[in-house]
């Protein structure tokens, strides 16, 4: 299926109009093509028209577009974009620009933004890692909180109380305050020293 997609950062129809034929004249319904009128500053998936289109595309659908800087608000969002379009295996043709995955050019390119979407995220890999590593030694400590010892001993106790008393399993007792029959037995065995009672229940 060949999809068409168009942006104007202005309400100037004749621009819009310039594109929409650009595209019906390489064989683009007119029901395919999506458009919006937005600033180019909205990343693509922000945009109404961009994100309806988005979810109908498919594996070996072509979605052609009159110059490709249409697609999204700055050079990182376009390669973003098109880089996740070609993950998904959909064609990707730019009139304008002359990217045409039929032609050694057009792949090229495409290969290209390829591999400056791979080396930005390796960037932010790199941004994401290197402020892990200045909060560490900065004494910062990462991760899920440790877990309250007095709560934790309050739960085991109560678990215990259940199966004693109240003729539950320990599957069941567990469960009863958000845990697994496995957690149980972690916990118990951590703060065994308080709470003496085991089972096998």
């Amino acid at each position: 299926m060949k999809f068409g997609y168009t942006r104007i950062s202005t309400r100037d129809k004749q621009v819009d109009d310039l594109q929409r034929r650009a595209l019906v004249e390489v064989g683009v319904g007119e029901d395919h093509i999506y458009s919006d009128q937005v600033s180019g500053s909205k990343k693509a998936s922000t945009r109404p028209g961009w994100s309806d289109l988005e979810v109908r595309l498919r594996p070996s659908d072509e979605l052609v577009v009159w110059r490709i800087d249409r697609i999204g608000r700055s050079m990182i969002d376009v390669i973003t974009t098109v880089n996740d379009l070609i993950e998904r295996n959909v064609v990707i043709r730019s009139l304008s620009d002359g990217i045409d995955p039929s032609t050694r050019e057009g792949q090229l390119m495409l290969n290209l933004i390829a591999t400056f979407a791979e080396y930005e995220r390796g960037l932010i890999r790199e941004r994401v890692q290197g402020g892990v590593d200045a909060a560490k030694a900065r004494g910062v400590k990462l991760g899920r909180p440790a877990a309250d010892p007095d709560e934790l001993a309050r739960k085991v106790r109560t678990v215990q109380h259940l199966v004693t008393n109240e003729e539950q399993t320990v599957a069941d007792a567990a469960r009863m305050v958000g845990w697994s029959r496995a957690t149980y037995y972690r916990h118990h065995k951590a703060v065994g020293s308080e709470t003496t009672q085991d089972f096998t229940g």
